[in-house]
């Protein structure tokens, strides 16, 4: 890949890094960066599976995923998520 890229930088007349940087610039043009509304639904759904999964387990209970793993994804597959 890179003699291809050695290759293209010349028939362009550029150096490689500004081949490659030039690479990049057409790969990421066309991306749409998400709107503030899409990023804030996408973390709402977020927090609403996390909150399942804390109320999954009481308060001051002394069992955690993170102290009892299996204990944790059985619960975490009840509720349909995965604990943090």
């Amino acid at each position: 890949m890179i003699a291809r890229l050695k290759r293209r930088a010349a028939r362009h007349g550029s150096s490689t890094e500004a081949e490659h940087r030039e690479i990049l610039r057409q790969a990421l043009l066309d991306e749409v960066e998400p709107s503030f509304d899409t990023l804030a639904a996408e973390l709402r759904k977020l927090t609403r599976r996390n909150l399942r999964a804390a109320a999954a387990f009481p308060s001051g209970s002394t069992t955690t995923p993170g102290r009892n793993l299996a204990h944790g994804l059985a619960i975490a597959a009840r509720v349909g998520c995965l604990p943090i």
